[in-house]
């Protein structure tokens, strides 16, 4: 009986959320998966009405050179991460994630149960929404969305057409362990991974780097012990009064092809220091064609500088909780020119999504010229090279 009301409160409530979605999504659809050629990438002809200002510059490194990249995991260590947002004072969305809930989800053996449904239901109706990961887990942080901070929640999760819920208890220090039945494991693993690219025009180094990494990147992710079925999307933003503000391409399991969309993308426009990136990262987790259950997704967001926050429209930190809602894990990788507002930016969502914060690193933190290291100009700790 508790099975069976967990999924009808899924049920109803998902209908509800998709309802609120559709309201808010922009009218014009994204185009089905289709074969990639390079002019999917291609600029609109006379779509500026404004005169485009002259792209950032920035000294570019040595190609020869290799890259050096830091990564911190702000749920490892959050309390540092909560410490980094007391101090760094920028204007940004606010949700409030000081207190967060590890939920982990197995099935009757002990084994782990990823890309569960997970919905948290204030009693005022609130709900947040996730979807464990690969090893079942999911953070929850249930003041995101419930402003009354609820004594408790419940907490329905499902799968495949089984269901089990339990209870969140605020301030309790162990993590919600629900329990899940048994059910037959997907022949072959499948990812989703989007790259999501600033292509301004100070982002041209970054870009070359993708284009001639991207088979090594591919071949590592084959030669994983579960040998995924992966298929790739891009999503490419700029500007208003640039040549294009989005240029997305849905996902597609030919490397060929993708490679030649990648290539076809060159750095230009931008000129004032914030982007489109709201309006991308919405593209992203609501027009392009993710997977349904049983899918690992994944979004690289490659940029150096952070979203408008005052065009109106969509937002990222709407987004950023309806990716959690969706499985979307946001790995955030900050190029180098990457300000404190930008940094705020993208570790807020890299940390609410499970994600992690990518950064440039280099022998001398002030200079990207210097070459390689492990200095950085962020505010972070504990972190790797």
């Amino acid at each position: 009986m508790r099975g069976h009301r967990a999924d009808s409160r899924l049920e109803r409530l998902r209908e509800e959320h998709s309802k609120r979605v559709d309201a808010s999504a922009d009218a014009t659809p994204i185009a089905p998966p289709a074969p990639v050629t390079a002019a999917a990438i291609a600029p609109d002809a006379g779509s500026a009405s404004i005169l485009p200002l002259p792209p950032r510059q920035r000294p570019a490194p040595a190609q020869a050179l290799p890259v050096t990249a830091g990564m911190v995991d702000d749920n490892a260590d959050f309390g540092e991460y909560l410490r980094f947002r007391e101090r760094t004072q920028v204007t940004h969305r606010a949700r409030d994630v000081r207190e967060h809930y590890l939920l982990q989800v197995r099935n009757a053996r002990g084994t782990v149960v990823p890309d569960a449904e997970v919905a948290v239901t204030a009693p005022n109706g609130a709900t947040l929404w996730a979807r464990t990961d690969a090893g079942g887990r999911a953070w929850l942080h249930p003041d995101a969305v419930d402003t009354t901070r609820s004594a408790i929640y419940e907490v329905a999760v499902r799968k495949d057409g089984r269901q089990s819920s339990a209870f969140l208890r605020r301030g309790q220090k162990s993590a919600v362990d629900v329990v899940l039945a048994d059910s037959v494991a997907p022949a072959r693993a499948r990812l989703d991974l989007v790259f999501l690219i600033d292509a301004t025009g100070s982002m041209a180094d970054e870009i070359g780097r993708l284009k001639t990494t991207l088979r090594s990147i591919a071949n590592e992710v084959a030669q994983l012990p579960s040998r995924p079925d992966t298929c790739f999307g891009l999503v490419a933003y700029r500007d208003k009064g640039d040549e294009f503000l989005l240029r997305s391409h849905d996902f597609t399991n030919d490397l060929g092809a993708f490679q030649g969309v990648l290539n076809a993308l060159q750095a230009n426009g931008g000129g004032d220091y914030p982007e489109a990136m709201n309006e991308a990262l919405h593209e992203t987790v609501h027009r392009l064609s993710w997977r349904g259950t049983g899918a690992t997704r994944m979004r690289v967001l490659l940029a150096d500088a952070p979203p408008h926050l005052d065009y109106g429209g969509p937002q990222y930190d709407d987004d950023m909780l309806a990716a959690l809602g969706k499985g979307i894990k946001i790995f955030s990788v900050g190029a180098s020119g990457l300000d404190k507002q930008g940094e705020v930016v993208q570790r807020q969502m890299a940390q609410y999504t499970g994600g992690r914060f990518v950064f440039l690193t280099y022998k001398d933190a002030e200079r990207p010229s210097s070459g390689p290291g492990r200095e950085t100009v962020h505010d972070v700790s504990n972190y790797s090279v």
